[in-house]
């Protein structure tokens, strides 16, 4: 295989056609031809195709990975699990978690487009009362954890709609419920890459100059040998003052599986009693103070201080609402999709952080979401029937599930709201002394990175662990993406586009948010365009001065920020 250094964009695609064994995601033996492979008792039958660029997930940074290299003029095929791409802000039903600023700075200028592409879709299609649809900043849930709580349908309309130019062009192309089951790896280079259709079974075999791995547990680093970490690093390893004395590559964040609620005054819409229930409320865990605390109750003093009334429309009910009913007018029509409010539940009662999804096998993985899937039904449960209410009795019979709003027949959401995944082991790792306010006393902002593709800022957000570590929520700077925490040590053309890139167990917590994943995927999008125009390598880019500011201007043109303005907005 030539270096892309020497060879047309095109003529590399002809070279990456030549058949190559596949490493499989569980044993067996496999053969890709060009065109359709043949079957045999060893061998699926499969369809392939190629592009200038394949990205493996479709979530927020999948998403803004496409734009970019589409926009740039890339032929793209971008791979999605399920049948909604927009990952946590879709189908895993967050509404967007942000930094202080994002209504005039730290996002891209695509990021927010996003966001007022929302808001625009609430103008144009929604009953809006007149002082709602005057809101510069319409909030459509007003809910205090977001500054724009949306319907999960709502944001997969726009991105979506963001995309559509490139699809009816024909230049992007979306493989919707197809996952990554095996690659082709020549020594560091990633040739080709097999997914499987959910139903179907059917195969396609993806092949092109350059990947990047958007999937929400970095699915693609064990399938290509790519280096990575897991869990929490060692105090020794990375020198962070919070690391864990001895390395727990085990420990990883909870997961969640979300819900969406309205409730209806007076009427009574209890759901079955959950098989397992009784163990889920009467499990106790102990908190920050060292106490133990029923899980499914508001017993803990942070859950005690915000509490949860549906009929006042305070505390959690309030928290994540993506529909806040005062917004809307009443339809003579009959249609009830505004007439009452609608809440994602997504709190530490339902974090399960009894097991991980990573490094699995499917048949754990799966058991593991099914419980994750019980415990959100208990904790429904008891809001229905147990959680006291403020006059004294128990439940409210009038909280029902919206299955609309998630796009399912339950209303859980269609995927486990993930926060910490597989992390590449890149070039440079951020670590908790580059962005906290406690290792940089005095300083406004975190660690000044020369080769910044991006900006971001959150806390350092840490949510129980399967450790049973409680989680942590550490003050940080406003901070910027390295470029080298986008390049893995050793693989040429993989790239991370999700929650996957080089950080620590700590600094995933303030890295891993919306605004903040749609910068890595655009970053990266774009880097891989300029890499093909320019015929280098990514690390190339990184370590020449001269194409490194050729590339930040580029990304700085396109409204990718790279620094924070020295005085921030009050």
């Amino acid at each position: 295989m030539k270096s892309t250094d020497n060879v047309d964009r095109r003529d590399f695609l002809k070279q990456l056609a030549v058949a190559a064994p596949l490493v499989l995601a569980a044993p067996g033996c496999l053969a890709v031809r060009t065109g359709r492979s043949s079957a045999n008792a060893n061998e699926r039958s499969a369809d392939e195709l190629a592009a200038d660029f394949v990205i493996i997930g479709g979530g927020l940074g999948g998403s803004a990975a496409a734009l970019a290299a589409a926009r740039r003029g890339l032929r793209v095929i971008m791979t999605e699990e399920t049948d909604w791409i927009g990952g946590q802000l879709t189908q895993q039903a967050v509404p967007p978690d942000e930094n202080a600023w994002i209504e005039t700075i730290g996002g891209t200028r695509s990021y927010l487009a996003l966001r007022t592409g929302m808001r625009d879709y609430y103008r144009t299609h929604a009953p809006l009362t007149a002082r709602a649809r005057a809101n510069a900043r319409l909030n459509p849930g007003n809910c205090w954890v977001s500054r724009i709580g949306c319907e999960p349908r709502v944001a997969l309309a726009v991105i979506e709609a963001m995309l559509a130019p490139y699809v009816q062009s024909g230049q992007l192309r979306i493989l919707r419920e197809h996952t990554a089951v095996a690659a082709d790896v020549h020594r560091d280079r990633v040739q080709a890459v097999r997914v499987r259709h959910r139903d179907s079974a059917r195969d396609v075999v993806l092949r092109a100059p350059y990947f990047a791995d958007a999937t929400e547990l970095g699915d693609l680093l064990p399938l290509t040998r790519t280096e990575y970490v897991t869990g929490a690093e060692s105090v020794a390893q990375t020198g962070e003052p919070h690391a864990k004395r001895e390395a727990e590559p085990d420990n990883v964040q909870a997961f969640t599986m979300c819900f969406a609620l309205e409730h209806r005054s007076g009427e009574h819409h209890v759901i079955d009693r959950p098989s397992d229930y009784a163990y889920w409320r009467d499990l106790a865990i102990p908190a920050a103070d060292g106490v133990p605390y029923r899980l499914l109750s508001f017993d803990e003093p942070a859950n005690q201080r915000i509490g949860f009334d549906p009929e006042r429309r305070t505390g959690y009910w309030s928290y994540r609402r993506v529909i806040d009913r005062d917004l809307f007018t009443p339809q003579p029509t009959g249609d009830a999709r505004y007439q009452h409010d609608v809440s994602i539940v997504n709190w530490g009662l339902n974090d399960y952080s009894f097991g991980s999804l990573i490094d699995v096998d499917t048949a754990t993985a799966q058991q593991h979401v099914a419980r994750a899937k019980m415990q959100s039904r208990s904790l429904l449960y008891w809001l229905q029937t147990e959680a006291p209410r403020p006059d004294g009795g128990a439940g409210w019979p009038g909280l029902q599930l919206r299955p609309d709003i998630m796009g399912t027949d339950d209303g859980f959401a269609k995927y486990p709201y993930i926060r910490e995944s597989r992390r590449l082991a890149a070039e440079f790792t951020v670590c908790e002394q580059h962005v906290t306010a406690d290792a940089r006393p005095n300083a406004t902002h975190a660690a000044d990175f020369p080769d910044s593709v991006g900006i971001g800022h959150y806390s350092m957000d840490l949510h129980r662990t399967t450790r049973g570590d409680y989680g942590r929520y550490g003050a940080t700077l406003p901070f910027q993406i390295p470029l080298g925490a986008l390049l893995p040590t050793r693989m040429e053309n993989l790239l991370p586009a999700c929650k996957n890139l080089g950080v620590t167990h700590l600094t995933n917590g303030c890295y891993r948010l919306h605004p903040i994943e749609w910068n890595i995927g655009e970053s990266v999008g774009s880097l891989v365009a300029f890499c093909l125009a320019h015929r280098c390598p990514p690390r190339a880019v990184r370590r020449q001065q001269p194409r490194l500011q050729d590339f930040q201007r580029e990304l700085e043109r396109d409204g990718v920020p790279r620094q924070w303005p020295r005085e921030l907005p009050r």
